[in-house]
């Protein structure tokens, strides 16, 4: 009895061991969508996965009062396969303004500030979080391709920053260019045009070389001064255009050698001057000094310093093409290194020298007897002359490129046609307007209004 109770009990937990296997294995097979579309089902331990809703949480004033409105705007649940699904139902969501994407051209962005856009870069500033900056542009010789850059690339060195900022572009080379500067034509017109004018002035004084005012004070000086200006006009085209070795080495030694020649010639003007009144005198030991060797030889002897000079300097350090590509933003400037600069000083120094004992003989003179004295005319050219060259000083220093060969071009127009028209512009108006002037009878009543001494320069500027 006590077995067969024994044996009933066990068939009975069994029964229920049985019972609660196939139910679970029926449970496991559950797998169906609610009316709200979420899958129902039984996970490996017989549970149901989570399922987590996200909420749009809102504060909304009703009559005074402030409520909090809940809205379901998604779900996160667990697939039976594993995997973790995430749903969000963007029209349900209720924007910081109160709008639903509906009435929305976009969803908002969730920042601070916007974008920054190419060109400029990111840079956070007091007051800012962590997650907020400013936009500021690239700095100058650097871009930026991308959007929120947190920093900007220098551009090489031949390269600048287009206007956006957004990419390098080749640098502007920078010199007098004949077709991007009007300043280059305008100097070749006036360059021309002296050139011309002095040719002209120079074949007068040859059609009319045997007449008293052109046998004046060494009508052979007066020749080598119209040819060293004509020169130093058309020296003018070595400093236009792209400079180059050859251009940058002949430019600075011509310019230094044609002037200090003109100079020259100016001052043996004036030295001859002196020597034809001291030499009035009776028994006077300058009259052997009245010969055309004199003249030639000031010209030659002051001449050959400066050409000296340059001898040395090109032998030494001479001037050289350069491209400068830092002084100017954007641009190259196509330049001529001087070499040294103290060859360059002194060969503006010394012509400077040579100008300076000129116009101060030529001020000295300045009271002899007027009837074919240059020495007036000599000093108003010289004071145009040093005036001239002693302005282009600073304002050669205080510029850089094109602008400073621009400078020294104006000094050379304006200095050459300083000397010729204060020298030669009278005598080309007595010549050509009034040839009575320039006559013996006009002399010789000259002669009987004048002291000795400006007869004896007459005749001795006859010899």
């Amino acid at each position: 009895m006590l077995l067969s109770l024994n044996m009933t009990a066990m068939d009975l937990n069994q029964e229920k061991i049985d019972y609660k296997t196939k139910l679970y294995s029926y449970v496991r097979k559950v797998h169906y969508t609610d009316q709200f579309g979420t899958e129902k089902f039984f996970n490996e331990r017989g549970e149901i996965p989570s399922v987590y809703s996200l909420t749009n949480w809102k504060l909304v004033t009703k009559l005074r009062n402030v409520e909090l409105e809940k809205r379901i705007i998604g779900k996160v649940y667990k697939a039976p396969s594993d995997i973790w699904h995430f749903h969000i139902f963007e029209r349900q969501i209720i924007w910081k303004n109160g709008k639903l994407l509906l009435f929305l051209s976009q969803v908002p962005k969730a920042r601070c500030n916007d974008y920054c856009l190419p060109g400029s870069r990111k840079a956070p500033g007091r007051g800012y979080l962590t997650c907020c900056y400013r936009c500021v542009p690239c700095s100058e010789g650097e871009v930026s391709n991308e959007i929120d850059s947190n920093n900007c690339q220098k551009c090489p060195d031949n390269k600048w920053p287009d206007q956006k900022r957004m990419k390098c572009i080749p640098k502007k080379y920078d010199f007098l260019s004949y077709e991007d500067d009007i300043m280059a034509p305008i100097f070749s017109l006036f360059s021309a045009l002296f050139s011309v004018i002095t040719s002209f002035s120079l074949g007068i004084f040859i059609a009319f070389r045997d007449t008293p005012i052109v046998r004046a004070n060494n009508r052979n000086l007066s020749f080598l001064l119209l040819v060293s200006l004509m020169l130093s006009f058309l020296c003018v085209f070595l400093f236009l255009g792209r400079p180059v070795d050859i251009t940058c080495r002949l430019r600075q030694t011509a310019f230094g050698v044609i002037f200090s020649v003109a100079v020259s010639s100016l001052l043996a003007k004036t030295i001859m001057v002196f020597i034809a009144f001291n030499a009035t005198k009776p028994g006077s030991s300058w009259r052997k000094w009245m010969k055309v060797k004199v003249s030639n030889s000031v010209v030659l002897a002051c001449s050959s310093i400066q050409i000296l000079i340059n001898v040395v300097w090109l032998s030494i350090s001479p001037p050289f093409q350069e491209l400068d590509m830092h002084t100017s933003p954007g641009k190259i400037i196509v330049q001529c290194n001087e070499g040294s600069v103290i060859f360059f000083y002194s060969v503006l120094g010394y012509m400077g020298l040579l100008a300076a004992v000129s116009f101060i003989m030529a001020f000295l003179a300045r009271s002899l007897p007027d009837s074919f004295n240059e020495a007036k005319h000599i000093t108003f050219s010289m004071l145009v002359f040093c005036s001239v060259w002693i302005a282009m000083i600073p304002a050669y220093l205080s510029t850089k490129g094109k602008n400073m060969v621009a400078v020294e071009i104006f000094a050379i127009l304006a200095s050459s046609a300083g000397i010729l028209g204060c020298i030669f512009f009278p005598k080309c108006y007595i010549v050509l307007i009034k040839p009575e002037m320039n006559t013996k009878t006009h002399l010789i009543q000259k002669r009987n209004k004048q002291p000795v001494s400006h007869i004896f320069l007459v005749k001795g500027s006859k010899r």
